[in-house]
């Protein structure tokens, strides 16, 4: 199957970003590259990055880690019907998301998390599901037009899509927002420009560690 090899971040200020980055998700991070881009954008940029934990301890790690690391609270952590976790916003703009669907612990607390999924509010969830599964990506779940899960192979970022109003609402801010979405996704599905302008580009092995 095909998969994203990382997300390239494109920010601002990249030492501030990469020394944000290594406290939260370990200097060499295998998921996340950061690049230095001055293009404009405001409000939402169409996507969430969300750490998938094992149990409620590691998301708090997680989410102190971020907070105490410069980043914002957009959702304090909570338990919910489906489980637990909380939503922060980076210095960069990036909004990442924490959660589990247990909901307690059952083994010591760590900063470990199971899964780096990348979420993409789009307009039109089938159409863009066809586009990526064109591109050889297999779907690992479907509910409809209102979400799709890509499968992912072990060690490489899962791709899901959202409808943007939807993933907006869910980490709890405006849906509205310009310009550039400041991410690029490294994989073999690139180089192309999906149906919402995300930009792919091939893949190409590297740590966070590398690019800063």
């Amino acid at each position: 199957m095909n998969s994203i090899d990382a997300v390239i971040l494109e920010v601002a200020d990249l030492a501030a970003a990469t020394r944000f980055y290594s406290a939260v998700l370990g200097p060499d991070s295998p998921y996340l590259r950061l690049r230095a881009s001055g293009d404009p954008t405001t409000g939402f940029r169409g996507f969430s990055l969300s750490l998938v934990v094992s149990q409620p301890g590691n998301a708090d790690a997680l989410i102190k880690a971020a907070l105490d690391a410069g980043a914002t609270s957009l959702k304090p952590a909570s338990k919910s019907l489906w489980g637990y976790g909380g939503v922060v916003q980076a210095p960069d703009g990036t909004i990442l998301k924490v959660a589990t669907s247990a909901k307690k612990d059952t083994a010591p607390v760590t900063r470990d998390f199971d899964e780096f999924v990348l979420l993409l509010g789009v307009e039109d969830v089938k159409a863009t599901k066809q586009f990526y599964a064109d591109r050889g990506l297999s779907v690992g779940r479907s509910f409809g037009g209102k979400y799709v899960e890509f499968a992912a192979d072990p060690g490489h970022v899962k791709l899901a899509l959202y409808k943007r109003r939807a993933l907006a609402k869910d980490v709890g801010v405006s849906a509205e927002g310009t310009g550039s979405h400041r991410i690029v996704l490294s994989g073999a599905a690139g180089p192309c420009n999906d149906l919402d302008d995300f930009a792919w580009e091939a893949g190409a092995g590297s740590s966070l560690a590398a690019t800063a």
